[in-house]
């Protein structure tokens, strides 16, 4: 079954790839309207700086390609004019440091998205590799505060479970899981329990179903597998709070990945969500090897019985519509339901 995704919105919540104009390319012809691209893992508040102003010379040098994306009215944009939307993110939150003043700073300057913690425990809270996880810290919670007031989205991928219970317990707006999977059908420490994702629901979150091969069963993964995947977890967290996080990581080098991996915290081997039999980057499945295959996901999904109107809110509008809401400061939120 075929099904015409050249109207859909279609949002890749999570993309760690080498930016180029092949890529874009790519981006393209797979009906992509707008990703979610990663600027900083471990970098500190200077060197993210430096990694935006990378992106801000990307967005000038590829204005007939791209644009930057800060608001839910910028992905409708790029999508009427045949652009890509970039959003930029960061998958940890050590480019604050210790100054919760730069959350604001980094949001004026085009980082709409923070993951809260990447591998490692940090000043915020916990990762979902460290044997304990104490929870949100003081500082942590005022963070959670002020990204709920500027509209940064929070993410919870990488984050442990107790942090993550806890901030979706004290946010006061919908948060992200952009990338991962539920753990009852993939286990692994990178995916998310039945806990966390029905706290998420109960939050009216998003959760990116993720398609990076450590996360599923590998390259052998298929089609019907994964797209059964994306339909049993919009049965359980409901169509509206489901979308597309692939976290792919397309034509990067070993030396990124290690950096990836253990940044400067450790002199010794760390495997993320790899292991010592898969050292490497992993081989992605057949049916989804570059952006060019995004249709695939969505006929797969028309194949399992979806909708059209289903297959559009996974494939993006479900981040459409949390994007657009979330992105907004809080006193705008609060402006545009006084004139309701």
């Amino acid at each position: 079954m075929t099904i015409d995704t050249k109207e859909m919105i279609t949002i890749d919540a999570l993309v760690l790839s080498n930016w180029d104009r092949d890529f874009i390319n790519m981006l393209q012809k797979g009906g992509v309207t707008c990703v979610h691209a990663c600027c900083g893992l471990w970098e500190n508040a200077r060197e993210t700086l430096s990694k935006v102003a990378e992106w801000h010379r990307f967005f000038e040098e590829h204005s007939d390609l791209v644009m930057p994306v800060k608001t839910g009215e910028d992905i409708a944009i790029a999508k009427k004019i045949g652009k890509i939307g970039i959003i930029l993110g960061a998958q940890n939150t050590s480019a604050l440091e210790d100054e919760l003043g730069l959350v604001s700073i980094f949001n004026e300057l085009g980082v709409k998205v923070m993951q809260l913690t990447y591998n490692n425990q940090n000043l915020i809270g916990s990762s979902c590799y460290e044997e304990t996880d104490p929870g949100l810290s003081r500082y942590g919670k005022n963070v959670i505060a002020e990204m709920n007031r500027v509209g940064m989205i929070i993410d919870l991928s990488h984050v442990g479970t107790k942090t993550s219970l806890d901030t979706l317990a004290i946010s006061s707006r919908p948060v992200a899981i952009t990338h991962a999977n539920p753990d009852w059908i993939y286990p692994t420490k990178r995916n998310k329990s039945e806990e966390v994702l029905t706290a998420l629901r109960e939050n009216k979150g998003v959760l990116g179903v993720c398609a990076y091969p450590h996360l599923i069963n590998g390259a052998d993964t298929t089609l019907e597998e994964f797209c059964d995947m994306i339909a049993r977890t919009a049965d359980f967290m409901g169509i509206d709070h489901v979308g597309i996080g692939t976290d792919l990581t397309h034509n990067m080098s070993v030396d990124f990945l290690a950096w990836m991996r253990m940044g400067r915290w450790t002199h010794e081997i760390d495997y993320g969500a790899g292991s010592k039999a898969s050292p490497g980057w992993p081989e992605w499945p057949e049916w989804f090897q570059t952006p060019v295959d995004f249709p695939n996901i969505a006929n797969g999904l028309a194949a399992r019985g979806m909708t059209y109107d289903e297959v559009s809110k996974i494939m993006g509008g479900n981040w459409y519509r949390f994007f657009t809401e979330g992105f907004k400061a809080k006193k705008e939120l609060e402006k545009c339901v006084s004139l309701t």
